[in-house]
């Protein structure tokens, strides 16, 4: 019999080793996940900063810049082709002999003085007006060869060149300083110099955080499951019943403080891309974020505590009792309910706190809450979105839309149907007796 029971012990201790292995898993996963939810929120934040519409499609200077360049490429690449000079030519040579003609025909009217009249018969005893309009082509061929000349395209660049430096120099904004100190913070931030490369950067990191946001998840309901199935196991063993209670009070503890923590809702709306034929040229506009917000629970809470506003600070003040301060009362009852002595745990207090306040417990309505938050949000914004996108011959218009349920969602929601599985198995057990 010592032997036997010796046997059970050494199996007793080796189990809730395992446990607590598990809770220690459970919580490591718990402080990563909020660690890397702070960091990708971060980054998001930056990303979302530096390519903000205000200081990208909604800014007077980017504009200015984008045109001056297709202005510029426009002038540079200035050109009189020979199809140019030979209309030109026909242009011109079309001006000179009407220039002549009306010439002609104005030295040869009537004239009254002395003086015209000598002037008219000087003009027709020297000058032939046929022999002058012969005149006009081999005249107009060297206007335009002056002007098709690499000397005059280069003068008419440089001119053209000035005017758009003098125009675009009187057009700015008030954002201009704004921007410049946003994007030197963040370009020193993440050790970039361009648009490109931290954009680059920026992708590549969150694709390394939504990875290891996904493996924390599934290793702390991981660990919860493992939790449950090896209490399934020993469903029989009366005289475990009371150590694998309180590790799991403690599992369901760990996710209700991540869940509360972790962000649960993202929002993100932007224009992935604007591009706009303008003068055989190209005006583009990359990822110009419109909104994001990412917020947790206890964000939502402080958000509304922080408002100026009574009922704002209601409802916050409502969502703090009922969702945060009520499931973890309902813990600790539980806990002093299961450990407590019979006395103790009959007594009307511990007993209301443990079965009787589940009613007042709105953790189940949270979930459906923000659900259907995240339901209607994401309609909203696709409705609203669609009607940006613009697909024609000169303007090319695509929105993106980046809201999302985040892991403090999920992990809330496991709370959710975990607390409902221990205080349904407490009823089970009955009272006090079966514990």
């Amino acid at each position: 019999m010592t032997a036997i029971k010796k046997k059970y012990t050494i199996l007793n201790v080796i189990l809730l080793a395992g446990l607590g292995v598990l809770l220690g898993g459970a919580a490591y996963s718990g402080y990563r996940l909020a660690g890397i939810s702070a960091e990708r929120e971060q980054v998001k934040e930056d990303y979302s900063l530096s390519n903000s519409v205000t200081f990208g499609l909604f800014s007077i200077d980017q504009w200015r810049d984008r045109i001056t360049d297709v202005l510029s490429n426009q002038i540079q690449d200035y050109h009189i082709t020979k199809t140019q000079q030979k209309d030109l030519l026909l242009m011109v040579e079309k001006e000179l002999h009407e220039l002549v003609s009306k010439t002609v025909a104005e030295i040869n009217q009537p004239q009254k003085g002395l003086v015209g009249k000598l002037k008219k018969l000087a003009f027709n005893t020297l000058v032939d007006s046929a022999e002058l309009q012969a005149q006009v082509r081999p005249f107009a061929k060297t206007i335009v060869a002056k002007i098709s000349s690499p000397e005059s395209e280069k003068r008419l660049k440089n001119i053209a060149g000035s005017k758009v430096d003098q125009l675009t120099s009187q057009i700015y904004d008030s954002v201009s300083v704004a921007n410049y100190a946003v994007t030197k913070y963040v370009y020193k931030k993440y050790k970039v110099s361009d648009p490109a490369t931290f954009n680059q950067r920026i992708d590549q990191r969150l694709a390394v955080l939504k990875i290891q946001l996904i493996q924390y998840v599934c290793v702390m309901l991981g660990c919860v499951l493992a939790a449950l199935v090896l209490w399934f196991t020993l469903r029989r063993q009366v005289h475990l019943q009371t150590p694998l209670f309180i590790f799991a009070l403690l599992f369901a503890f760990v996710m209700l403080v991540t869940g509360s923590l972790l962000p649960v809702i993202e929002v993100d709306a932007r224009i992935q891309s604007l591009d706009l034929e303008l003068l055989n040229g190209r005006v583009e506009f990359k990822n110009q974020v419109l909104f994001y917000q990412s917020k947790s629970i206890t964000g939502i809470v402080e958000t509304l505590i922080a408002q100026s506003k009574p009922d704002a600070i209601l409802v916050g003040a409502l969502i703090l009792l009922f969702i945060l301060v009520l499931p973890l009362l309902r813990l600790i009852a539980k806990g002093i309910y299961v450990l407590s002595p019979k006395k103790t745990g009959r007594n009307g207090i511990v007993r209301y706190l443990t079965f009787e306040l589940g009613k007042w417990d709105m953790s189940d309505v949270m979930i459906v809450g923000m659900l259907m938050t995240y339901i209607g949000l994401n309609g909203i914004l696709k409705s609203q979105l669609s009607g940006l996108n613009i697909h024609s011959a000169s303007l090319n218009v695509v929105t993106a839309n980046g809201t999302s349920l985040q892991p403090g969602y999920f992990i809330f929601a496991g709370y959710v149907l975990f607390a409902a599985l221990l205080s349904y198995i407490l009823k089970q057990v009955s009272p006090h007796d079966g514990i």
